[in-house]
C-alpha cells in the first residue's frame, strides 16, 4: 500500500504522509471505533446524532465542510468559461446519473431481494429495502464528491461543475424518479434538506476557497507564482481533510452501531446489491471515460461522482415516506456505512490506473 491510495503524486513527506499512506489502515480503525465507541457509550451518540436540521447532522456537515474546503481553493474561476470546450466529463455524468444508476439499482434490488434473497426476506420487507435502494440510486451525491476527486487530485473546477450541474437536474427530477420507480404518486421533497446540503457543502466552502485564494494569489512572494502559493496552502492545511475524514467515520459507524452489532446478516445482505451498483455504476462510467479518452482529472471524479450518493436526501425521503424505524430508511442507512470503505477502494483504483488515461 503506497501513497497513489490518495492520489498523491509526489513523495508524502512528513506526518501527514504517514496517515495517506495508511489511509486504508486508519479507515478500519476507524470503522471499529465507531462501531465499539457507538455500543459503548450510546447516549452520547444518540445526543450527537439529535444535532441535526432538516435530516443534515451538524457535526458531520462541519467535518465534510472541513475536507471540502481545501479543495475548493484549487477551484479557478476563469477557468469556468472554457469547461464547455471539454463537453465530454458531463455526458457521462448526466447519462449515468440520470438514464442509468436510477435503473439499475431497482433492478438490482429486485433481483436480490425478490429472487435471490427470496427464502430468508419476506415480501413485505423485501419491497422496504428496494424502496430504500431506490431513493439512493436516484439522489447523486453533493458532498464527498469533493473529497474524491481531491483524493485522485481531480479538477476542481470541472467536479464543481458536474456537481453544480447534478443539484439543478435533481431538483426538477428526482421527485418524478422516485415516484416512477416507487409507484407513489404524491413524494414530498425535503427541499430543507436540499437546499441546506447545496449550501453547507457547496456554497460556503466555495465562497471561503474564493476569498483563501484571492488572498493567496494577492500576497504570493516575489518570483512565487500563483499556483505555486495555493499549493503549498493546500498542502499545509492536508492533515484537516484527513483527520476530518477519520472522524466521520468513526461518527458515522458510531450513530449505527447497535444496528450492525444487533442486525449484521440484515446488514450484510442490504449492502451486497449496494456493493454491485456501487461497483458496478463505476466500472461504466470509468469505462466511458477511458473508450472516450476523457483525461484522468476528469475522468476519475466523473466516475466517482456516478458512484456515490446523497445519503441525507435519501435518509430524509424514506422517513417521510416510510418511517423512522422502516426497512428502507435502515437501507438508505446501510448505504451510509457501505459508501466510505467502497469509495476509497475506488479512489486506490482509479489512483493506479491514472497512467491508461490521457493527461490534462
Amino acid at each position: 500500500m503506497n501513497s497513489e491510495f490518495v492520489g498523491v503524486a509526489d513523495k508524502p513527506s512528513g506526518g501527514i504522509g504517514f496517515f495517506e499512506k495508511w489511509l486504508s489502515v486508519w479507515i478500519a480503525l476507524c470503522i471499529a471505533a465507531g462501531v465499539g465507541l457507538g455500543s459503548a457509550m450510546p447516549k452520547l451518540f444518540q445526543f450527537l446524532a439529535g444535532l441535526e436540521y432538516a435530516s443534515v447532522n451538524l457535526i458531520v456537515a462541519l467535518l465534510i465542510w472541513g475536507m471540502v474546503y481545501p479543495m475548493m481553493v484549487n477551484v479557478d474561476f476563469a477557468s469556468l468559461r472554457h469547461i464547455g470546450e471539454r463537453p465530454k466529463g458531463l455526458v457521462i455524468t448526466i447519462v449515468v446519473n440520470w438514464l442509468i444508476k436510477p435503473f439499475t439499482m431497482v433492478a438490482l434490488g429486485v433481483l436480490f431481494f425478490e429472487v435471490f434473497f427470496a427464502d430468508i426476506i419476506a415480501p413485505a420487507d423485501a419491497q422496504q429495502y428496494i424502496a430504500g435502494l431506490i431513493l439512493l440510486g436516484a439522489a447523486p451525491c453533493t458532498a464527498m464528491v469533493f473529497v474524491w476527486s481531491h483524493l485522485t487530485r481531480g479538477d476542481a473546477t470541472y467536479t464543481l461543475v458536474q456537481v453544480s450541474l447534478n443539484d439543478v437536474i435533481m431538483v426538477f427530477a428526482f421527485a418524478p424518479i422516485v415516484a416512477l420507480l416507487l409507484g407513489v404518486t404524491d413524494i414530498d421533497v425535503p427541499w430543507q434538506t436540499l437546499i441546506l446540503s447545496v449550501g453547507l457543502y457547496v456554497v460556503i466552502p466555495l465562497i471561503a476557497g474564493a476569498i483563501t485564494r484571492k488572498r493567496l494569489t494577492d500576497s504570493a512572494k516575489s518570483g512565487e507564482t500563483d499556483e505555486s502559493a495555493i499549493a503549498q496552502f493546500t498542502n499545509r492545511i492536508k492533515p484537516l481533510s484527513v483527520v476530518a475524514l477519520l472522524a466521520t467515520v468513526v461518527l458515522l459507524f458510531g450513530f449505527q452501531g447497535h444496528v450492525i452489532l444487533d442486525r449484521p446478516l440484515l446488514i450484510a445482505l442490504i449492502a451486497v446489491p449496494l456493493l454491485v451498483q456501487s461497483y458496478g455504476i463505476f466500472a461504466v462510467a470509468y469505462g466511458a471515460a477511458y473508450l472516450w479518452r476523457v483525461p484522468f482529472n476528469v475522468a476519475a471524479p466523473c466516475a466517482l461522482i456516478g458512484t456515490s450518493n446523497f445519503f441525507e436526501l435519501a435518509v430524509a425521503v424514506a422517513i417521510s415516506l416510510f418511517g423512522l424505524n422502516s426497512g428502507a430508511a435502515l437501507t438508505t442507512v446501510v448505504g451510509v456505512l457501505v459508501e466510505v470503505p467502497v469509495m476509497l477502494s475506488l479512489v486506490a483504483f482509479a489512483n493506479r490506473t491514472r497512467s491508461l488515461f490521457p493527461a490534462a
